[in-house]
């Protein structure tokens, strides 16, 4: 049986979406190392999280796009994101329901809070009801523009909207 093993993978969706459990799945099924986007735009440091300059961010993040195999995930599609989406060989894009993703927001800050689940930030009211505003944002401005600016990638565009889906189309590919 043939196998697909994609290189270079660029998972896009809202807030909530499962880009990160995603991500964290193919990097182990394909031995990909995994980039999330919000590490890009942020440096951690335990002394508290910098937003890197414009320049150290793109200097960043094309190093990673020179790699030989990468996975990125977020949320992000801005201009300084395109290379990644040209450079992908499969763009995955999470279209979750939108209530769904709501759910998960909540979810996660209570076992963020509970120190169940880990977290890059620190999970503070603030940035609990930001996530809803991120979650609205993209829903009725980040996906147009997506599919505005990103549409011709169609070809290696999947859009999911349940796991089994994403199972089914490496099932597929790999035929």
């Amino acid at each position: 049986m043939n196998t697909y093993n994609p290189t270079k993978i660029h998972i896009i969706g809202s807030v909530g979406s499962g880009k990160t459990t995603l991500a964290k799945e193919l990097s182990k099924t394909f031995s990909i190392p995994l980039y999330e986007m919000d590490n890009v735009v942020w440096k951690r440091d335990k002394s508290g999280d910098r937003r890197r300059t414009e320049e150290e961010r793109e200097a960043y993040f094309t190093r990673i796009l020179q790699t030989d195999t990468w996975i990125v995930e977020g949320v992000h599609n801005e201009e300084w994101v395109a290379p990644s989406f040209e450079m992908a060989e499969v763009i995955i894009f999470l279209d979750t329901n939108y209530s769904v993703r709501t759910y998960r927001i909540i979810k996660r800050f209570i076992l963020q809070k509970l120190r169940i689940e880990p977290s890059n930030y620190k999970p503070t009211l603030t940035i609990f009801f930001k996530m809803f505003k991120w979650n609205r944002y993209f829903e009725d401005v980040g996906k147009p523009h997506f599919y505005k600016k990103y549409g011709i990638y169609n070809h290696k565009i999947v859009v999911v909207t349940k796991k089994k889906e994403i199972k089914k189309y490496f099932n597929e590919q790999a035929r």
